[in-house]
């Protein structure tokens, strides 16, 4: 498994085709599972850059050659995959994306596990509840162990 789940010197600036403008800034991520996991599990990212936090309705999923969707559009892929071996791209939406030059990137996945948890299963316990799913909301939370800060550079 990787120790760090961001992939260096993925980071970019995210520009759209048809609105003909930088919408956000881009970089590639690892699943931190040795099997590999359904992406429907996958309730979101705790995202910082630079000491800043991204909300989960400014960060968009990009696997398996499919059009950017939101952590909400992911949980009916109930029959799709993410391999091991692949990486996934996160498009965080920021005006202008941005500058050019060494960014400090964080980012951990917070994840149903596929076998269940169980009540008393520490933080983690208490997500057999639907309406209780637990997103990280600082570094180190969520699914994968304590994220690793990253220095990546736009050029």
């Amino acid at each position: 498994m990787p120790k760090r789940t961001t992939v260096q010197g993925s980071l970019k600036n995210y520009f759209c085709d048809k609105c003909q403008k930088v919408i956000g800034f881009s970089f590639d991520v690892r699943l931190p599972r040795y099997r590999g996991n359904m992406v429907s599990l996958i309730n979101g990212y705790y995202v910082n850059v630079d000491g800043v936090e991204y909300p989960q309705d400014q960060i968009l999923f990009i696997l398996n050659g499919k059009p950017p969707r939101t952590f909400e559009e992911l949980k009916s892929a109930v029959w799709e995959h993410w391999n091991y071996q692949d990486a996934a791209t996160l498009l965080v939406l920021k005006d202008g994306g941005l500058e050019k030059g060494e960014h400090t990137v964080i980012a951990t996945v917070s994840n149903f596990e596929q076998y269940g948890y169980r009540p008393g299963d520490g933080p983690m316990g208490d997500q057999y509840k639907v309406d209780n799913v637990i997103v990280p909301t600082a570094a180190g939370m969520g699914f994968g162990g304590a994220a690793i800060p990253m220095v990546q550079v736009i050029e």
